[in-house]
């Protein structure tokens, strides 16, 4: 058998280890007469949720932010020379 898997009796006996492995993101194949039948896999992690306003005091934003750009500066961002 494969590295990472084992028999279903195995998993059986050792269902608690095999879900400690997967919680710390190993996962694991389970065959049935040598023939792969099952993968046992750590579940996608939950994202944080999102608390509106916090970032308030980290940005500043500068009153001429979208004031038209000096045509040097515009100039290379369109790619040609002044």
């Amino acid at each position: 058998m494969a590295k990472g898997s084992v028999n279903l009796y195995e998993a059986k006996t050792r269902l608690s280890e095999l879900v400690d492995k997967a919680s710390k993101g190993e996962s694991t194949i389970i065959a049935k007469d040598g023939k792969p039948m099952a993968r046992l896999v750590p579940l996608p992690r939950k994202k944080p949720q999102r608390k509106p306003g916090a970032g308030k005091g980290k940005v500043w934003i500068a009153n001429d932010f979208d004031a038209p750009l000096p045509a040097d500066v515009l100039a290379a961002f369109e790619g040609y020379e002044e």
